[in-house]
């Protein structure tokens, strides 16, 4: 999805950007007001959102003085309130608020809301036309033909913020797309990349949020040691990039400095690499198309012994299986995988169920509905429903014989 040569000029003619950011007191939106603050004269921001976290969201409206600021969880609307009492900005509340920020007339919208309560503001963002920094993977796992038809239809623009994909959009060549042989997503493996397999029923929630290369939040890295995100960030390729599902490839590289390539007909594979750090893939959707800087470590490649790359152990990662099959079935398929798979990494968090159960709920779940087509926002939302609650038995049933 490169940008338009329309909307390129138009940005490349801004003095300064008008930001919201959709999700800020989450792990990426701190990263992106991080960035916003150290370039004040470049950017400034015209609405913050937070789920809970009442305090953090108060302060980064202090300091960042936005119109509008919005608190997902109603009943923490009064503590917010009693937070910003006398600054006079704006304060809202609730799912209609969240989609409201999305709607203000900002130039950029980082999407950065965890799971699938953030796809309707991303869905509000994009019927706007808006260039969506986009870090919302369910906005495409769950929405995919739905959110790429709105973007067309809106001229909106969608800029990846995971770092795989964010990587690939800087080499792929969108004027020559028939050139591409296949993308290759990397993966650092995760913190069980080497532990044995009949001990990774016993893994605790402290060591799978423990990943070796990034600092994410306890869901998201859940996510990694399954590589359940992997097998997500397949399926948002796949709606991202002109590419057939058989063109994508997932190759395991523990440094994580290559964050992703692009094959090219001729042989050529061209690479982004850098330091794990979320704020350069963010600054990329923020100053497109330009480049800013940004305080991530640079990278020192004579310091680096070695790059390695592995294949995928699909019997160590089943959730990549699940992936690529769901993405083959298409229809609900990957809605109703997203679903069950929040619910089951929730619970293995709360010690439930074991590590190995995330899989098994999901498939399980899987194996009990249809991957029915989708045709609207409204349909999403009832098979989401129902995967959870068919997740949340089979949960239940587990629980019951541990």
């Amino acid at each position: 999805m490169e940008m338009t040569a329309k909307r390129r000029a138009k940005f490349e003619k801004l003095a300064s950007r008008s930001v919201t950011v959709l999700g800020s007191t989450g792990s990426v939106g701190r990263n992106c007001l991080d960035l916003v603050a150290r370039a004040p004269d470049r950017f400034n921001i015209e609405a913050i959102t937070g789920n809970r976290n009442v305090r953090l969201l108060a302060e980064q409206a202090l300091i960042f003085k936005p119109k509008l600021v919005v608190i997902g969880d109603e009943d923490r609307y009064l503590d917010l309130k009693k937070e910003l009492a006398g600054s006079n900005i704006e304060i809202a509340a609730g799912r209609k608020a969240l989609v409201a920020a999305a709607t203000l007339p900002s130039d950029v919208v980082l999407a950065g809301i965890v799971g699938i309560a953030g796809l309707e503001s991303t869905l509000a963002a994009a019927r706007r036309g808006a260039v969506i920094g986009l870090a919302n993977k369910e906005a495409l796992v769950c929405a995919g033909g739905i959110m790429v038809d709105e973007v067309t239809r809106c001229d909106a623009q969608l800029i990846p913020v995971d770092s795989e994909h964010n990587a690939i959009y800087q080499v792929f060549d969108f004027n020559h797309p028939d050139t591409v042989e296949k993308l290759i997503l990397t993966a650092s493996g995760g913190p069980f990349r080497e532990t044995p397999i009949n001990r990774m029923s016993s893994v605790t929630p402290k060591e799978a949020v423990a990943h070796p290369n990034w600092d994410m939040g306890a869901k998201i890295s859940v996510d990694s040691a399954t590589m359940m995100n992997k097998g997500l960030e397949l399926i948002e390729a796949y709606h991202l990039f002109p590419v057939r599902e058989d063109q994508i490839d997932i190759i395991v590289h523990p440094q994580s400095v290559v964050h992703s390539m692009v094959e090219y007909i001729d042989g050529s594979v061209l690479a982004q690499m850098g330091t794990p750090d979320m704020r350069t893939p963010i600054s990329y959707a923020l100053s497109w198309p330009e480049r800013m800087p940004t305080p991530s470590p640079k990278l020192q490649l004579d310091k680096i012994v070695s790059l390695t790359f592995e294949p995928t152990d699909i019997k160590r990662f089943p959730a990549l299986k699940l992936a690529r099959e769901a993405l083959r079935a298409g229809g609900a398929a990957s809605t109703i995988l997203n679903a069950a798979n929040e619910v089951a990494v929730r619970h293995f968090l709360d010690e439930s169920i074991g590590f190995l159960d995330i899989c098994g709920v999901a498939e399980g779940v899987l194996n009990q509905m249809p991957a029915s087509e989708i045709r609207s926002i409204e349909e999403i939302y009832e098979i989401d429903a129902t995967a959870r609650k068919n997740a949340e038995s089979l949960v239940k049933r587990l629980a019951s014989n541990k």
